[in-house]
């Protein structure tokens, strides 16, 4: 019974935990959103529902207090350049929250399937729950990061020849930026537009340009940061370089998607070798819960540990060294 209550508590915790993160995370922390709150003005409390949002941040007082000990760590302000890349609207302490709701709640849930499937209980079940709850909020950040990149690098090519055009029309660096806000889709949109309200509030356009190359991680667009910031040292025809560049990134477009094509079938092997062996082995103890036991059974030993599991730790490091193999193989730089 004391544990029946224990496993409660800590499903309730995780519970709220989460629910509060997401709950928050219209408020937003990331720089973007201060310098959007800032750039556009003040607005009537009554006509935005002012009151609304300071009743929240009344509330939240101390997640806020523990928002600003966290970003003022390396880790908080990598966190938040790395959110701010996701375009999460999520403080540091929020998302935190949800990565702990995550990592102690679904233990807690395969703990309680266990009274309807037994074998879920297993220790060694319960193990796997925490560890995969403590990587899925960091695999799904880095997911967001990385599609949220491809569609940047996807569009960055017709977003430099926009840009050409407008400076040949007569038009003026930062008013060619505008016109990429205007005209453009996010993500592309969004980055720009970042970049014109940090001027806007006085930063220099150098500095805002190198902000977004930081923030978005591109090398496609850090080359035509690069190309921009000599011009501007140096003088030239930054429309024509500008084509240059944006032909260079259509070409390794192209390139990378030929690459991907031919290894195609190497990275899938890569995923057989990676996770059929563990898919077919929970299917298996779902199945027959005592047929992994002789592994664990002492003797025979080595050292004191049953020899099962040496073999077992062998197995699972040239099943990861394979993967790792595979991968290096057919990740060819462009």
């Amino acid at each position: 019974m004391p544990v029946t209550l224990v496993v409660a508590a800590l499903a309730a915790g995780s519970i709220v935990l989460i629910a509060l993160g997401i709950a928050l995370s219209g408020s937003g922390g990331v720089t973007l959103e201060r310098l959007e709150r800032y750039a556009a003005g003040a607005k009537p409390d009554a006509a935005s529902g002012g009151q609304g949002v300071s009743e929240l941040i009344a509330k939240s007082a101390a997640l806020a207090q523990l928002n600003k000990v966290v970003e003022k760590r390396d880790f908080g302000a990598n966190l938040l350049r790395d959110l701010g890349a996701a375009d999460l609207k999520l403080k540091p302490s929020e998302y935190l929250g949800i990565w702990a709701g995550t990592t102690i709640g679904l233990p807690v849930v395969l703990f309680l399937l266990g009274f309807v499937v037994k074998s879920l209980q297993n220790p060694l079940v319960l193990l796997l729950g925490l560890i995969v709850g403590f990587f899925v909020p960091r695999l799904w950040l880095g997911r967001r990061k990385s599609g949220r990149l491809k569609a940047f690098n996807k569009q960055l090519p017709d977003t430099v020849t926009l840009i050409a055009n407008a400076l040949r029309a007569g038009s003026s660096f930062l008013q060619s930026i505008e016109l990429v806000v205007r005209e453009s889709r996010p993500p592309i949109s969004t980055e720009f537009g970042r970049v014109i309200r940090e001027v806007n509030l006085g930063l220099p356009f150098d500095v805002a340009l190198e902000n977004m190359v930081r923030r978005v991680k591109s090398e496609d667009f850090e080359l035509m940061a690069t190309a921009i910031a000599i011009q501007h040292q140096v003088g030239g025809n930054l429309a024509e370089i500008l084509d240059s560049i944006a032909f260079t990134i259509r070409e390794r477009i192209r390139i990378k998607g030929e690459i991907r094509t031919l290894t195609a079938q190497q990275r899938l092997s890569g995923y057989v070798v990676g996770g059929l062996p563990f898919g077919l082995a929970l299917f298996i103890y779902l199945a027959a819960p005592t047929f992994f036991d002789p592994m664990f059974a002492k003797p025979p030993e080595f050292l004191g540990i049953p020899l099962g599991v040496i073999l077992l730790f062998i197995a699972m490091s040239a099943m990861g060294a394979g993967f790792y193999f595979i991968r290096k193989i057919v990740d060819i730089e462009v």
